[in-house]
């Protein structure tokens, strides 16, 4: 009896182990929810401030306000758990202009995975539109990634938001 409870014991406190290591190992390799939201913020307000020559050095043509829904899925490094890591940012996004329809359904938008280069100036990377685009996502996402940059945003609460703030640029428009 003393031998099968011993092992029962120690057969728990083996199991525990092994589920604390497979936890911390995951979560080490998944940004954390705060550095995904300081992510998101950062490269929001890096597409958002972009002047219109840096737009159409990434495809886009217009020159009316942005307003964007970023969600990060990765970073370079891989395993950064601060903001000050991080040097490439990998997420979706959909930027909204506001000067063609007030409505946000009837708007001009781009979206996609892009990759967000944090530093002085930043660097904003998105793959052309067109036949080829997945291989050419594949090239600017890293391999781990690929699987996420090829989905669609997986919480609606970015677009929401951006939505809400589009709403609000709108009715700070001067009127026509």
């Amino acid at each position: 009896m003393i031998r099968t409870r011993r092992g029962l014991v120690a057969a728990i406190i083996t199991l525990a182990g092994l589920t604390l290591a497979g936890v911390m190992f995951f979560s080490a390799r998944q940004p954390s929810s705060q550095l995904n939201q300081e992510l998101a913020a950062q490269v929001t307000l890096i597409l958002e401030q972009a002047s219109p020559g840096e737009h159409h050095a990434h495809g886009h043509s217009f020159d009316s306000r942005v307003v964007c829904a970023v969600e990060p899925f990765g970073t370079e490094p891989a395993d950064a758990t601060s903001l000050v890591q991080v040097r490439w940012v990998y997420a979706r996004h959909m930027c909204a202009v506001t000067g063609q329809s007030t409505d946000w359904a009837e708007s001009v938008r781009a979206s996609g995975p892009i990759a967000v280069k944090i530093s002085i100036p930043p660097e904003v990377r998105v793959p052309a539109p067109g036949a080829g685009y997945p291989d050419r996502v594949r090239q600017l996402i890293p391999a781990r990634y690929h699987e996420q940059a090829l989905a669609e945003f997986s919480d609606d609460a970015a677009i929401d938001a951006a939505r809400e703030r589009f709403g609000q640029a709108i009715a700070e428009q001067p009127k026509k």
